[in-house]
């Protein structure tokens, strides 16, 4: 929610005289923003107070905060022992527990060493809260370790209950026609746009034969006899594919021209990605030989650039980016995350960003079942203790956790993905966040997803070169190699996943629920603006650069032994690009 919005709601809630207090309501806004609630509920917990209260006061002013966080974390710490009370309840059904694993990993489920289903159960290190565990004490308010305002402001997804069941969708319940409809939408979706930034006309059908060349629009897809011999796309195998609307959705195979020419790219580049799924606009025509000759390429429009962030020193941050798999195929013991985590206790970031998967049920422990305890209780030891940890030496920070369609804790095994449960985390400054996701921290746009999409577009990518005609200015030198094409497809066809269908062979990665695409959108509309970081964690060789104005991460996998760390500078007046120093480092136990 909007910092506009809060201060409206505020002003709703409380009244005219706080919101227009600046230093007032901004300790509201960031109540509300550290603990993700509303104004009205924290409206509704300042009323428990005073109607809990001997004294006779109804008056909310800058003396009244300090109680009112105080009374949020009293009900926090209440809300997560009833947790743990209800966590303790059912490991002690450990027929339960067994049956469920056994069912999510659809073969027998071992435990200890024994590899009998009827051997007693070892539940490993009882899960603690942070509060009982030795040494380990959440401070009363009055005391400086006790979680404070955070040293970013987090603005993103919505977390009401509607947003959530939206996130949460039912899966294997899509209907053919649905599926054909939104693939539909998609194509008519860019149809706008390029008649706008091409100042064309009415497009043409690629499947009518005409005598002038006429400009069309489409999908790409495969050849079908391509398809089934699992062949890259290639110049003989390429066809499009047009909306119902625009071309009866009729399949015509492409041919291109000897001096095929790209209109309207980025200066420098020399030529377009493409890969099945692609949305296109071609501008050709079919002279009745069963195919379409084209002629240029239109690239598709640009997304806006991000306006420089303001001025102010504060708004600097420092950011951990982390991803999955956190252990080697070995064991389960996580000794890359275990050293992570002490590095993150040393250099306290003001941003851990954690994308999964955490417990990766592609793991071969995890697929035989040689297990001691649930993954669920895996993940609550190796993780949200150690974050539990963190956050009590650097109370300002945030961590947020993306999941991955890979992660065996999750029930939600589709992309999109929604986030994980929220007994997963015990701290609101732990963030559960759905796969992708779009946030901002300090008015710094970041992007996310845990598919390694990358890996994906490299498998099937068809780069066509031509002659440059009307491109874009550069203010830089456009990086211009693999990975940044690859990179450049995202950002042109604005989503996170902009393949169809999933390449061959690479199935099992990601479920892909097309009909809920509306969820992979990079921008909402035209006037939303490039994301100023753009995470991509893929197993192809770790980098960080600058793509159209976009800073994009490959951290590789912790696994690997490698992870980045992003430094924001607030103070300044150049474009966000020019104020993120990203370095993608590797544990010190690992060599190179």
């Amino acid at each position: 929610m909007s910092t506009t919005t809060l201060r409206n709601d505020i002003a709703q809630h409380f009244g005219e005289a706080v919101a227009a207090d600046d230093a007032l309501a901004s300790e509201c806004i960031s109540i509300c923003q550290m603990y993700n609630i509303s104004a009205e509920r924290l409206f509704y917990k300042w009323e428990s107070i005073v109607y809990n209260s001997s004294q006779s006061f109804s008056l909310f002013t800058i003396k009244s905060v300090p109680e009112l966080k105080a009374q949020i974390q009293r009900d926090i710490t209440a809300e997560n022992a009833k947790i743990q009370k209800q966590q303790a309840t059912s490991r002690t059904n450990t027929s339960m527990n067994s049956a469920r694993l056994g069912g999510r990993l659809g073969g027998a489920v071992k435990f200890g060493s024994s590899g009998k289903l009827d051997a007693p159960l070892k539940l490993g290190t009882p899960i603690k809260h942070p509060s009982t565990r030795q040494g380990l004490v959440i401070k009363s308010e009055t005391d400086p370790q006790v979680a404070g305002p955070s040293k970013v402001v987090f603005q993103g997804l919505e977390n009401d209950s509607i947003s959530r069941k939206k996130r949460s969708y039912k899966y294997m319940y899509e209907k053919v026609s649905e599926r054909s409809e939104v693939l539909d939408e998609r194509i008519d979706e860019f149809m706008e746009l390029i008649q706008t930034h091409f100042k064309l006309g009415e497009l043409g059908d690629p499947d009518a034969s005409t005598e002038e060349p006429v400009t069309v629009l489409g999908r790409i897809v495969r050849d079908e006899d391509a398809s089934d011999s699992g062949a890259k796309l290639g110049d003989t195998s390429i066809v499009l594919e047009s909306s119902r609307m625009m071309g009866s959705g009729k399949r015509v195979p492409l041919r291109f021209a000897p001096n095929v020419k790209i209109r309207g790219g980025s200066k420098g580049i020399g030529g377009i990605g493409f890969f099945p799924g692609g949305i296109v606009a071609l501008h050709g025509k079919n002279g009745g030989g069963g195919w379409f000759v084209v002629d240029e390429i239109l690239a598709l429009p640009p997304l806006k650039l991000s306006p420089a962030p303001p001025d102010r020193a504060a708004a600097s941050f420092s950011m951990c980016i982390a991803c999955g798999p956190f252990t080697a195929d070995s064991d389960l013991d996580f000794k890359r995350w275990k050293s992570l985590a002490e590095t993150l206790m040393s250099t306290k970031p003001a941003v851990v960003l954690l994308v999964g998967p955490f417990i990766d049920e592609a793991h071969p422990r995890i697929k035989d079942g040689d297990l001691d305890e649930t993954p669920a209780e895996i993940f609550r030891r190796h993780f949200t203790e150690r974050l539990d940890d963190f956050l009590i030496v650097s109370p300002g920070s945030t961590v947020l956790v993306v999941p991955s369609v890979h992660d065996i804790i999750s029930d939600h095994a589709v992309f999109p993905q929604c986030e994980l449960g929220p007994d997963f985390s015990t701290d609101p400054r732990i963030r559960l966040l759905p796969n992708p996701s779009r946030f901002t921290l300090n008015g710094v746009s970041v992007a996310v997803t845990s598919v390694d999409v990358l890996f994906h577009l490299r498998k099937d990518e068809l780069f066509v070169r031509g002659e440059e005609l009307d491109s874009l200015p550069s203010h830089a030198e456009p990086v211009n190699d693999a990975m940044a094409s690859l990179c450049r497809n995202i950002l042109q066809q604005r989503s996170f996943y902009p393949i169809f269908p999933t390449p061959k062979g690479l199935e099992h990665e990601v479920n892909l629920d097309i009909t809920h695409s509306e969820e992979l959108k990079l921008v909402e509309s035209e006037d939303d603006c490039a994301p100023d970081i753009l995470v991509l964690p893929s197993r192809l060789k770790q980098f960080a650069k600058v793509v159209d104005g976009t800073t994009v991460i490959n951290p590789s996998f912790l696994s690997k032994g490698t992870y980045a760390t992003l430094a924001f500078t607030g103070s300044g007046t150049g474009p966000a690009k020019e104020r993120i120093k990203v370095e993608v480092s590797r544990l010190t136990d690992v060599q190179p």
